[in-house]
């Protein structure tokens, strides 16, 4: 499956983005999709993961309550909706998807991925 971030931006602290992870070549409803983020510097970090149905997410303890993930099977694509954003939030955002069964939650570790999206850039700053 191929994988195209979009969404990213720049956004005051406090301010709002939604992110979309679009798939290609063939469908995503039987993958669980994660994102995760990289900061200059940094580690490549988890975020939020969503199972193949949607049923089970997980989000990072950093981002609780402030970003949700979410799918639409329809239309192929995930999203990661963002809200009162900081600037430790800025990153690059990568979105990723892995082939599971349908019991099995979405994976939190990146190496458990093995599609993955060019990323998006996020920069909150004032």
């Amino acid at each position: 499956v191929q994988l195209q971030a979009s969404g990213g931006g720049l956004v005051q602290p406090g301010g709002s983005l939604r992110l979309s992870c679009a798939a290609s070549r063939r469908t995503v409803s039987d993958c669980a999709v994660g994102w995760f983020r990289q900061a200059p510097g940094n580690e490549r970090e988890f975020v939020a993961a969503i199972s193949r149905s949607g049923g089970t997410t997980l989000h990072a303890d950093s981002v609780k309550g402030r970003v949700t993930v979410s799918r639409d099977n329809a239309k192929n694509t995930v999203y990661l909706q963002m809200n009162n954003l900081k600037p430790e939030d800025t990153a690059v955002y990568y979105c990723a998807a892995q082939r599971t069964i349908l019991t099995v939650g979405p994976p939190a570790s990146a190496s458990a991925y093995s599609s993955w999206g060019q990323g998006t850039q996020v920069t909150v700053s004032s």
